[in-house]
């Protein structure tokens, strides 16, 4: 009897091993999938950055070669204060 007692506990102890595995494997997948997506995003943002640093550059080179009598002042910190300072 004490035998069968023994070979109960190693399948029980087996079954519980094998479900853990399970599990982790389960969670493993799952966080693979998870990086996929996040380094899908991470890569559409990259491109998104790229294109509005280019356009960014094109803006200041406009602004830059606008005449300035022409277009819009620069602004000047001291003359267009806020009334209430």
């Amino acid at each position: 009897m004490n035998q069968s007692k023994t070979i109960t506990d190693t399948s029980t102890v087996q079954d519980d091993l094998q479900a853990q595995v399970i599990d982790l494997q389960m969670s493993l997948a799952h966080l693979e999938v998870t990086v996929e997506r996040l380094d899908d995003v991470i890569t559409r943002q990259d491109k998104d950055i790229h294109t509005l640093q280019r356009q960014l550059q094109l803006i200041y080179k406009q602004i830059e070669g606008q005449d300035t009598e022409s277009g819009i002042a620069p602004f000047d910190v001291m003359a267009d204060r806020p009334p209430h300072y």
